[in-house]
Parts: structure tokens; C-alpha cells; sequence
């Protein structure tokens, strides 16, 4: 619990009363050290990650992910507008009864995704830097 080597702890921080564990596995939708958002730990897990051409891909464990490992995974491309895509996230975790636990959390991560994605395009501005008193 203490040592994996997916976990990043904030300012190399080892024992702070109140720091938050980070992890980096994959499958990890919130990126905490939590069974609830484990990896690894759950037999059921949801992954949304940017793609090369700034787009997105939702990934599931499959039933078969226990024995291959990195195969076990199914990838679904999310290339339609903001709107389809939250329905085909809906419809693949929670409205087949895969993780309806992590409904709020999918979402979240694709509206960051998809948020940066529009950045890197260039149809829309970043968010200028505050530089305190001019």
C-alpha cells in the first residue's frame, strides 16, 4: 500500500498529514491511489486518454483481461461531437451495468480531455497566466 510503482507523491512528500497519493496506472480514471479508481485492482475499469490526433479513446477491461494482461482491453474511438460522445460514455459504463459508480468521474475526464484537445487544435485560447499586480 505504501510502495507501487505507479504512485507519484505531490512535492516528493512522503508522510504529510492530508497529502493525496496520485497514481499513473492505467485505468485509473481519477488518477488517485484508491481501490475504487484502481487499475489494476478492479476486474472492471474505464480509461479515457487523448490519442495522437488530438482526439480521444475510452478503454475497458474485457472479460478475458485477467489472463492477456495489456490484450484485455477494448479501445473505442471518441470522435463524434461533445454531445454523442457523452452518450456513447453513458451507454458503454453505466448503462450496461459496467461501472455506474464512475458515471461523474467519465465524464469529467472526457470534458478535461476535450478541453485540452480544442487547445492544441487551436480553435480555442488557453487560459492566460495570472501575473499578480501590473
Amino acid at each position: 500500500k505504501k510502495n507501487t510503482p505507479f504512485m507519484k507523491k505531490p512535492n516528493g512528500q512522503k508522510s504529510r498529514s492530508g497529502s493525496v497519493r496520485f497514481s499513473v496506472e492505467p485505468g485509473n480514471l481519477m488518477n488517485k491511489s484508491t481501490y475504487k479508481y484502481s487499475g489494476i485492482a478492479n476486474s472492471k475499469t474505464i480509461d479515457i486518454s487523448p490519442s495522437s490526433d488530438n482526439r480521444a479513446t475510452l478503454t475497458i477491461k474485457t472479460k478475458k483481461a485477467g489472463n492477456s494482461g495489456k490484450k484485455g482491453t477494448a479501445a473505442i474511438a471518441l470522435n463524434k461531437d461533445f454531445r454523442r460522445v457523452e452518450n456513447t460514455i453513458k451507454t458503454q459504463a453505466t448503462d450496461n451495468y459496467y461501472r455506474p459508480d464512475l458515471k461523474r468521474e467519465a465524464l469529467a475526464k472526457y470534458s478535461a480531455v476535450y478541453r485540452s484537445n480544442r487547445i492544441a487544435k487551436g480553435v480555442k485560447k488557453g487560459v492566460p497566466v495570472k501575473k499578480g499586480r501590473a
